[in-house]
């Protein structure tokens, strides 16, 4: 007796390996990942157009003309309680002179930009002219805005 008949007699359907699935839903995950990395582009583009400043700041109006020197420069901005911030990273006061000398390390003839609110006090601008002074920093400018 042969396996066929032992198969066909049993009243079973004879199949070549392929087994019928069952019609149960399924979910199908590519198009929410499609959604999710266009979620994720956007999110990642419009992170990259929004620029946020460390200290708010309004700068002392003033009246003259802006000096057209090429010069490699630093902006040290004071805000209006005393923080500092150099090129847009908020430092410690403490920390103010030694990150002045390593800038003026790495580049020599580095104008100084003292971006200081009006009403910061004059103490923390203080500060920022002795921190230039200590990192041996002699070109220094205090910025201001144009009369309107």
């Amino acid at each position: 007796m042969s396996w066929l008949d032992t198969h066909s007699k049993s009243g079973k359907q004879f199949s070549l390996g392929i087994v019928s699935v069952s019609a149960e839903p399924e979910i199908n995950l590519i198009p929410f990942i499609d959604v999710l990395l266009v979620v994720l582009i956007f999110l990642m583009i419009s992170t990259t157009f929004t620029r946020y400043q460390e200290l708010a700041i309004t700068l002392p109006t003033a009246s003259g003309v802006e000096s057209q020197a090429e010069s490699k420069q630093v902006h040290i901005a004071v805000s209006r309680d005393g923080r500092f911030a150099i090129n847009g990273k908020v430092t410690d006061s403490s920390q103010l002179s030694n990150a002045l000398t390593q800038l003026g390390s790495k580049e020599s003839n580095l104008q100084v930009n003292i971006d200081a609110d009006a009403k910061a006090p004059h103490q923390s601008v203080m500060t920022a002219l002795e921190a230039a002074r200590d990192a041996n920093l002699s070109n220094i400018v205090f910025s201001s805005q144009t009369k309107k």
